[in-house]
């Protein structure tokens, strides 16, 4: 029986063997693998951006299954510390409040200065129930109106079963320098065929250079 190594560790994320080798082939990506990669947004790609906020798919899942009331358990900590103008999260259609899991990724993005929520499916409609209501919490919380503050937005399609995740995190790193660039989420041009493509092995040299620099 093989041995699950470790390949890096960095700031919260253990990324093994197994959550690597999702990156290789034709496959879904998982939570860690996602996670991951929102703190290198964080915590290198866009630093010092405090305006920004990438929220993992386990902070997300919580919030999804939580009543509204205890919504400011797991975002207080997040936004009292900055203003977060436009917050990031990877939504996943797994209903169960007690494992990670699910079979498809999509991108809600909260834009405080235009006060709307922005939802990128790259399997058109399959989480916009889960997105619908995953945004109304969010407005809520911040205290907005919630009626006409939702938009479905048109994005590049996935052609497999398994890129959504690859999406999610594309979307996620064009929009946060759209927003970044123009102060809103709104006009940001869809993600090229190419950049989907590409993306995994450009993981993959991440993780290769972080696992140089962190021996």
């Amino acid at each position: 029986m093989s041995k699950n190594l470790t390949v890096l560790s960095y700031n919260e994320s253990l990324l093994r063997e197994s959550d690597v080798d999702l990156l290789k082939g034709p496959y879904w990506l998982n939570d860690t693998i996602i996670s991951f990669y929102f703190e290198y947004l964080e915590t290198e790609l866009f630093k010092g951006q405090s305006f920004l906020l990438f929220v993992s798919p386990e902070v997300t899942q919580c919030i999804k299954v939580s009543p509204q009331r205890e919504l400011r358990v797991f975002l207080d900590p997040l936004v009292s510390t900055a203003r977060r103008d436009f917050i990031f999260f990877a939504l996943n259609d797994n209903e169960l409040t007690e494992s990670s899991g699910g079979s498809h990724w999509s991108l809600l993005v909260f834009s405080r200065p235009e006060k709307m929520t922005f939802h990128y499916d790259s399997s058109h409609g399959v989480n916009e129930l889960q997105a619908v209501e995953l945004a109304e919490k969010i407005l809520r919380y911040f205290s907005l109106p919630v009626q006409g503050r939702f938009e479905q937005m048109p994005c590049l399609q996935q052609n497999n079963g398994y890129d959504c995740g690859v999406h999610v995190l594309c979307n996620t790193e064009q929009l946060a320098s759209y927003a970044c660039h123009y102060g809103r989420i709104k006009g940001c041009p869809k993600l090229s065929y190419s950049a989907v493509m590409e993306k995994r092995w450009e993981i993959l040299d991440i993780i290769q250079r972080l696992k140089m620099k962190h021996r």
